[in-house]
């Protein structure tokens, strides 16, 4: 039992503070990282040289008046070798020491008969005692469930975990390194608003009790702010941060999660789908050193000519259905037919016409762009010059799915405020995630704000070329607590 050995650790714990060690010091030695040692291996055995490793105890077997300890410092493994002639606390540590403590190791290094890289100690010091077992001694980490809850159980036991997070940042690190590198200034913008803004999505909802309100946790990363900097006279923005969406959870969706937006003045969508084509193809080359992907059923190769998709040429060849040219109750029929389950909850055009291209967008591998939207999904796009039915919208497609959202930003001021009122009467036909009407985002576009391309994306890119689920790629994913799971 789980019980039992925490007690005999308790009993180990006691024996090293009765002979008057810390289990828990502030500071120990430590000179090099494991994996430095083993790339200068040849250099410090030839110079005889004494240094210090410490880090976790992931083996050890005892042979006689001798300790083989497996040192791993999460760089490197190497190992440790302690015997009775060269440290003279051995007995205390031999019997006190367990799998899953950090110990600090001073001595030189050697290469056994085995041929096995190692280091013989002159000196142990404990760093950390470990109270519990680590999963693999007593019944492995077997649970989906309880490798998402205790992650750190997860990484510590599984190097390609620890790497996929490591490729997690150098992910968000490439795409700052990317738009700075263009002239971009990154920014900050609230995380609370009075009203919610620049994305069709039910927004979180908490008190603020300094000001008594209740406000929302954004659900963008910043699109109306952002757009308030272009009017203040900023050129390119972008933020990374955290944005909130209080919508279903499946294999691509979180309730919270990374989004990075851009905005990009004096530009268009043309403009912008040039880049985001560069930024996507830098982005997988600095992470993971390739542009194809096997991602689902899908062979993704970013390296190739991107392709165009009208929204509604592709809907027509997919399903029949001429969107420009239709009616809910004709969407609806066909969306049984295809067998398609949509929520009947506050549905309506804008949602019938969403639920179809969802099914067709399912067909198209990529890469390339989506393009002419209608206005009615797109509340904040431009109007296309050529076919006002249409905005300058564009989203990248591949393997099945839209990995981000940009357009040419409304500017005109009455033409914004006539889709926020259409958005209103939709919120109030039940349809909780249709936008609000934001008047003071209005009011800062009647001062004028030059023609613009926005974009955003979020860690839905990086699931994606992982081929894994959202929930697996969230470092530590928000889980029901224990006590309530059913």
């Amino acid at each position: 039992m789980i019980e039992d050995l925490i007690k005999e650790r308790l009993r180990k714990k006691e024996g090293f503070e009765k002979a008057g060690i810390d289990c828990y010091p502030a500071k120990i030695e430590r000179d090099y990282r494991i994996k430095e040692v083993l790339k200068n291996f040849v250099f410090l055995s030839l110079f005889k040289k004494k240094f210090s490793l410490a880090g976790r105890i992931m083996g050890m077997r005892v042979q006689g008046g001798i300790m083989f300890v497996d040192l791993n410092d999460g760089s490197a493994s190497m190992q440790a070798v302690i015997s009775k002639k060269n440290f003279k606390d051995f007995p205390l540590f031999k019997e006190n020491l367990d799998i899953g403590d950090f110990i600090s190791v001073k001595g030189g290094v050697f290469t056994t008969k085995a041929g096995q890289k190692s280091l013989k100690a002159d000196n142990v010091v404990l760093a950390s005692k470990s109270l519990r077992p680590i999963p693999s001694q007593w019944y492995g980490l077997q649970d989906e469930e309880e490798k998402l809850r205790k992650r750190y159980l997860d990484i510590l036991l599984n190097p390609e975990i620890k790497d996929m997070f490591e490729k997690r940042a150098r992910f968000w690190n490439a795409i700052r390194d990317f738009l700075l590198s263009r002239g971009f200034t990154e920014v900050e913008t609230p995380v609370l608003e009075n009203t919610t803004g620049g994305a069709d999505a039910k927004p979180f909802v908490t008190h603020h009790n300094a000001l008594d309100i209740d406000v929302y946790l954004r659900i963008s990363m910043g699109e109306l702010w952002q757009k308030r900097l272009m009017v203040a006279g900023f050129e390119k923005t972008f933020e990374i941060g955290r944005q909130f969406r209080n919508e279903g959870m499946d294999a691509e969706h979180l309730q919270d999660y990374t989004q990075m937006e851009f905005y990009w003045a004096y530009a268009d969508y043309e403009m912008g789908m040039e880049l985001v084509e560069d930024l996507y193809k830098y982005v997988a080359m600095k992470t993971f050193g390739k542009l194809k992907f096997t991602i689902g059923e899908f062979e993704v190769d970013l390296g190739k000519k991107w392709e165009r998709y009208d929204y509604v040429e592709t809907i027509k060849k997919y399903t029949g259905i001429d969107i420009l040219n239709t009616n809910i109750d004709e969407i609806k029929q066909r969306l049984k037919e295809l067998k398609v389950d949509f929520s009947r909850e506050g549905f309506n055009i804008t949602r019938a016409i969403d639920n179809l291209w969802k099914y067709c967008r399912k067909q198209i591998c990529g890469p390339g762009f989506l393009i002419g939207v209608p206005v009615e999904v797109s509340p904040l796009a431009k109007r296309d010059s050529k076919n006002p039915r249409v905005t300058q919208r564009f989203q990248p497609i591949i393997a099945g799915s839209e990995l981000g959202n940009g357009y040419s930003e409304l500017n005109d001021p009455v033409d914004q405020l006539a889709r926020f009122n259409e958005q209103a009467k939709l919120r109030e036909a039940g349809d909780e995630e249709a936008q609000m009407k934001d008047e003071d985002f209005v009011e800062a576009l009647e001062y004028g704000m030059p023609p613009t391309c926005g974009f955003g994306m979020s860690e839905r890119v990086f699931d994606f070329f992982m081929n894994k689920s959202a929930r697996e790629c969230q470092i530590f994913p928000l889980m029901r607590p224990k006590k309530e799971e059913k």
